[in-house]
């Protein structure tokens, strides 16, 4: 008997061994997000427990800009950044502080995301499509951010020009939102999740999506040169990304008809875990739904005409391209 005791006990602290050992191997890491869809796979990653299965313990940290996602990369408090490209993300990359890692979404033709919206006094007045915002008060987030190069992108097409357009930059997404539907500006760009509150209110007016209207790839995944040390961590981070992207575009882009997702047996999970996210129905996020490249790939040829864009604007500082801000033993280039 007191061999068996003997036994069971060693066992016991055999097993207890084995999960200190596993629990020490688990990698660590706080990632940067907005509460959109544009960030689906890490939402779908974390829900499923994909992390986990990969021996990570992530927690997501949400911000209500792009920018400061960018600066707590560079500063350490999140280890990841899942967010648009802004001027701001630009010129710390450029400084060599943060590295882009990967592609996420992207405005493309079909998949609503980024929209312009109109107050109503200003729709009444004429406000009517995307190419009437010339000479127009414009709210959005920050200079130099994705809605400003999306507006920026939009004055080539239609030959205005950008200088025309007052931009009132107001730091969030809650504050653009709530300038549109107070009448203080005539128009603001902001994600279809943001916006359909105040349409449903009758508090705005839909313009049309910028992926309509001018494609680009708008987001990206990031970290700062200290993160990328890890490789252990970089190398599971974005294997189970890819592993999400490239579940959140067969199940839910792939049934996508004329920029919404049916709501059935294969999608509805999904769905409800983009949901859970962003606060929203599932019934607005069936429109909601971000394009973003199955393989995680990002164009890099259009992260170039960003740069350059920006930095003849004056946004962003001189003295760096594409090559130089990206981490090209990660990123996988369209």
């Amino acid at each position: 008997m007191i061999g068996i005791a003997r036994l069971a006990a060693a066992g016991l602290m055999a097993i207890m061994a084995m999960g200190t050992a596993r629990a020490e191997d688990v990698l660590k890491a706080k990632v940067g997000v907005l509460r959109l869809s544009s960030s689906a796979p890490v939402f779908i990653a974390q829900d499923k427990g994909y992390f986990r299965e990969a021996g990570l313990d992530v927690e997501l940290k949400f911000f209500d800009a792009a920018q400061p996602i960018a600066v707590a990369t560079t500063s350490g408090d999140v280890d990841f950044g899942v967010t648009a490209f802004t001027a701001g993300l630009y010129n710390l990359a450029g400084k060599g502080v943060l590295k882009v890692i990967g592609g996420m979404s992207r405005e493309k033709a079909g998949y609503p995301l980024i929209g312009y919206f109109a107050s109503n006094n200003a729709y009444a007045s004429g406000l009517k499509t995307p190419k009437d915002l010339a000479g127009k008060r414009v709210a959005m987030t920050q200079v130099g951010s994705s809605f400003h190069y999306s507006l920026g992108l939009l004055a080539d097409k239609y030959g205005f020009k950008l200088a025309d357009v007052k931009i009132v930059p107001l730091q969030s997404l809650s504050n653009a939102a709530a300038a549109l539907k107070g009448e203080t500006v005539d128009a603001a760009l902001l994600p279809i999740s943001t916006a359909r509150k105040l349409m449903d209110e009758g508090g705005a007016k839909f313009l049309g999506w910028v992926g309509d209207e001018t494609p680009w790839q708008l987001g990206a995944v990031f970290a700062s040169p200290k993160t990328l040390t890890n490789k252990a961590l970089v190398t599971k981070f974005l294997g189970v990304l890819a592993k999400a992207d490239r579940e959140y575009h067969d199940v839910i882009l792939a049934a996508m008809k004329d920029g919404t997702a049916p709501i059935n047996e294969q999608t509805k999970p999904l769905l409800e875990i983009i949901a859970k996210y962003t606060n929203l129905p599932v019934e607005q996020v069936v429109g909601n739904c971000a394009y973003i490249d199955p393989d995680g790939k990002l164009d890099v040829k259009n992260v170039d005409n960003q740069i350059k864009w920006l930095q003849e604007q004056g946004f962003a500082d001189k003295g760096f391209d594409a090559d130089t801000i990206i981490a090209k033993d990660y990123v996988k280039a369209d």
